[in-house]
């Protein structure tokens, strides 16, 4: 029994390692590219890519919108590093710049198309990072990503909002209110809404 403890205590402390070294890594590369290195630059985009498109993805439902997205997210971030502050979490900043883009796209449009959302589920082209808080619309988009995409366009934006950054992307009922812009009471209304609506939209679907 006190082997496997100490296993175990080593594969978490190596883990713990890992993910230190990770955050001084990203720090570096952050500060080597507010200095001016492109190259830094570079490297922290390509780390963030396919966050950044599958977030952009599940909140504008399109993949050429998403890529978009993307593109401007990342064109928003360079023009504004010199403004981002070491202190605060790298990933809710750029989330933050994401989930803004994606606001202004989709006030450009009348209506949100999942078609090529619904083949990329289908092909396995998506990647789908599920949350580790096993709520129910992490379930639900485990087990049936193509029913859960075509839900959420019977979300509200700021449902929709709410619900990807909290449920999909697995980010703390603070964390998305501070992102949005709102209070965790309202977040936590929206993402009870949201929940109530996909649980409706998957009973009329199944039955």
């Amino acid at each position: 029994m006190r082997v496997i403890d100490v296993t175990l205590m080593m594969d978490q402390t190596r883990g713990e390692n890992e993910a230190t070294q990770g955050s001084l890594t990203m720090a570096r590369l952050i500060a080597r590219a507010q200095a001016g290195d492109r190259q830094a630059f570079d490297r922290m985009m390509i780390e963030h890519q396919n966050r950044v498109v599958s977030l952009a993805w599940r909140l504008l439902g399109n993949r050429e919108d998403a890529l978009d997205a993307a593109q401007e997210s990342f064109m928003r971030v360079y023009r504004h590093l010199h403004k981002y502050d070491p202190s605060y979490e790298f990933s809710a900043w750029l989330y933050r710049i994401v989930v803004n883009v994606c606001r202004d796209q989709a006030r450009k449009r009348s209506r949100i198309d999942t078609s090529s959302l619904d083949e990329a589920f289908e092909s396995g082209r998506l990647n789908e990072p599920v949350s580790s808080d096993k709520t129910e619309s992490a379930a639900i988009l485990a087990q049936e990503r193509k029913l859960l995409a075509k839900a959420l366009l019977t979300l509200t934006e700021k449902e929709r909002q709410a619900i990807v950054l909290r449920d999909l992307e697995g980010l703390a009922t603070g964390e998305v209110a501070e992102l949005l812009g709102s209070s965790p009471t309202t977040v936590r209304s929206q993402i009870s809404s949201a929940r109530s609506k996909i649980r409706a939209f998957r009973a009329r679907f199944l039955t």
